[in-house]
């Protein structure tokens, strides 16, 4: 639907500059056989990335836009380098890989025309969030995936960023382990749990409902078969009967555009579940940020303590000689202070850089994150009731066409 996919176009934010330069879209899919990289066959989906630039648009002409093919696992790769490069930033997420939240009408299967457009959409969201980001949308690997087919995949892992990315179980010992966190971080990655959570149930009732709403509609089918078929033994109200039975089956049939509209809604709520999981990382980056400080600050701590009882020979050792070698090896004591001296000055520009830099540019992005969240879940939301007080509208004039029918009997 053209006005779900204009609605969903996020806001242009402040400083950013390659949505004023480029349109960018994410056209159609296409399901692809071909052989896997253990040379099995197997279907996949690539998705058409068209751009064109932006002032050729507006200057009247209508030019053909450059294209290119890109599987969803090559959007995973952008995702991930863009995680890694930028740990200040709350990364937009990718649309669900399979179906989440699904009622019973609903495939879950991931090749399902309707679920693949949805995704589509959803693709098209995460490029077009990017390239309105201040900071991201000037990244020239996010560039090369637009405009370069090939070449594009060994140009982000030329970055180096896998060798820069920090293991699950690192992250996971740093929240359990550092002492001194940042009260601004913990309230912020409670709150993500809570969107998490929240998101998360509302789209499991939202699923209930459409079960119930989807058979509540259909079962007016039968009142416009049971209609019909009273209508074929009445002379006088047969008329009547078989035009409330066709407003009947008319009701029932349009549950299914009803339910695929309120699908994309879902759709915008579940960016959010996803998002929340984007804060949270930020907020993990600062926990392992700060407890790789607190941890350098024990070791210079203790290694100025050895060192003061080594001079004053109060350490109890079998070899003096041998324990100092043991704690900073075969060095002189002017090597040892000077050692000493460098991890204190390392320290001191880690806490500076946590402090000035992460936090500084991360609480930044938070603060331009909530608003955006703000308005675009306010919209979502409004917009959904303004779908639910039509479908009743409708449900109302369908009855009060019925009974203009009966009235005439």
């Amino acid at each position: 639907m053209t006005s779900e996919k204009e609605s969903r176009v996020p806001i242009m934010a402040e400083g950013s500059c390659l949505l004023r330069k480029m349109e960018i879209s994410v056209a159609e899919a296409e399901k692809r056989t071909g052989k896997n990289a253990v040379n099995m066959q197997e279907t996949y989906t690539v998705y058409l990335i068209e751009t064109r630039p932006a002032d050729s648009v507006t200057e009247g002409h209508n030019p053909v836009p450059d294209s290119l093919w890109r599987r969803y696992s090559e959007f995973e790769l952008l995702r991930n380098y863009l995680l890694v490069t930028y740990p200040f930033i709350v990364i937009p997420p990718l649309p669900e890989k399979r179906a989440e939240f699904v009622w019973h009408k609903l495939s879950a299967d991931n090749m399902d025309p309707d679920f693949v457009e949805r995704r589509r959409i959803g693709l098209e969201n995460f490029l077009l969030r990017v390239a309105s980001h201040p900071v991201l949308s000037s990244d020239k690997i996010f560039f090369l995936f637009l405009t370069e087919e090939n070449g594009w995949k060994e140009a982000v892992f030329e970055t180096g960023f896998l060798a820069k990315s920090d293991s699950r179980l690192k992250a996971l010992n740093a929240t359990f382990r550092v002492k001194n966190p940042d009260k601004r971080f913990s309230e912020l990655k409670h709150y993500s749990d809570e969107l998490q959570s929240v998101t998360s149930q509302l789209l499991r009732v939202r699923a209930r409902v459409a079960d119930r709403l989807y058979g509540v509609y259909k079962v007016h089918g039968n009142y416009g078969r049971v209609f019909s078929e009273w209508s074929a033994i009445e002379k006088e109200m047969g008329d009547g009967l078989q035009s409330a039975g066709h407003h009947m089956d008319a009701y029932a049939a349009s549950v299914d555009d009803i339910l695929e509209e309120e699908e994309h809604y879902a759709d915008q709520l579940k960016e959010y579940l996803f998002y929340a999981e984007a804060v949270k990382a930020v907020c993990r980056k600062h926990e392992l940020l700060q407890y790789e400080l607190e941890t350098a600050s024990q070791d210079l701590a203790s290694k100025k303590q050895q060192q003061e009882e080594l001079a004053a020979g109060t350490v109890r050792t079998f070899s003096f000689k041998g324990m100092t070698s043991k704690l900073f090896g075969q060095e002189t004591p002017e090597q040892r202070e000077a050692k000493l001296k460098v991890l204190e000055e390392q320290i001191k520009e880690g806490e500076e850089e946590l402090q000035k830099e992460f936090v500084k540019n991360a609480w930044k992005d938070i603060e331009r994150f909530k608003e955006q969240k703000d308005h675009d879940l306010r919209e979502a939301l409004m917009s959904y009731a303004v779908m639910q007080i039509s479908m009743c509208k409708k449900g109302i004039q369908v009855w009060t066409n019925a009974k203009e029918c009966f009235s005439k009997m």
